[in-house]
C-alpha cells in the first residue's frame, strides 16, 4: 500500500482551473509594436482587449475592486504594478536595445545582448527593476553586462564602468520626469 494517497480529483480540478484561466487570456492582442529609433517610430504599444472573454467584458479581478488603479499624481497606471512613468521611461531610453523580457507587474525588463555597429567586438546586457509605485530616484535599478570577443570567437565577461548604470538610472528618471510633465500639462 502506498505511503501517500493518490487524489485524482484534487489533481483534475487543478487542471480544469488552469485551462480556465489560459481561456481568459486568448483575447487580448498586441495592435503596436514598441518604438524603434532607426525606423524613426514613435508608436507605443498599444494592447486592445476584445469585448469577449471568459470573464465578460471586464474580466475578473482579484484586489481592491477599483479596475484602474492610480499613480501619485492621479493618473491612471492601466493596471501596471510599478510607476508607469518609469516603466514608459525605462523602455524609452532602452529601446535601441532588443528587449528579452518584460514584465510590468514585477516591474521588470530584461535586454538581450546588444553589440553597436561601432564596436562589433564588445556587447552589452541591461536589467532594469522598477522598485515601486512612486516616481522616486531610488525606484529604478539599473544592472549591465558587458561581454568581449575573445580570441576564439566567444564572448568573455568584461567590466563595466561604475558610472554607466548610474548614468542611465539619470536617463531613465529624467525621461520619466518629461513623461510627467506631459501628462499634468495636457490634464
Amino acid at each position: 500500500m502506498p505511503k501517500y494517497p493518490r487524489s485524482g480529483g484534487a489533481a483534475l480540478a487543478l487542471v480544469c482551473a488552469a485551462m480556465l484561466a489560459l481561456a481568459g487570456c486568448q483575447d487580448a492582442e498586441v495592435v503596436g509594436e514598441y518604438p524603434n529609433p532607426r525606423r524613426g517610430d514613435s508608436t507605443p504599444y498599444d494592447y486592445q482587449k476584445s469585448e469577449g472573454g471568459l470573464f465578460g467584458p471586464s474580466g475578473i479581478s482579484f484586489g481592491t475592486g477599483s479596475d484602474k488603479t492610480k499613480d501619485e499624481d492621479g493618473t491612471g497606471a492601466g493596471g501596471l504594478s510599478v510607476n508607469s512613468f518609469l516603466w514608459r521611461a525605462s523602455l524609452d531610453t532602452l529601446s535601441f536595445m532588443p528587449i528579452s523580457s518584460a514584465d510590468p507587474f514585477g516591474g521588470v525588463i530584461i535586454t538581450d545582448w546588444h553589440a553597436m555597429s561601432e564596436v562589433p567586438d564588445e556587447r552589452f546586457k541591461m536589467n532594469v527593476y522598477i522598485l515601486g509605485r512612486s516616481l522616486r530616484a531610488d525606484g529604478v535599478r539599473v544592472a549591465v553586462f558587458r561581454q568581449v570577443a575573445d580570441a576564439r570567437g566567444g564572448w568573455q565577461d568584461a567590466a563595466v564602468d561604475a558610472d554607466t548604470a548610474p548614468r542611465i538610472e539619470d536617463a531613465i528618471l529624467t525621461r520619466a520626469r518629461q513623461l510627467r510633465y506631459a501628462t499634468l500639462a495636457t490634464n
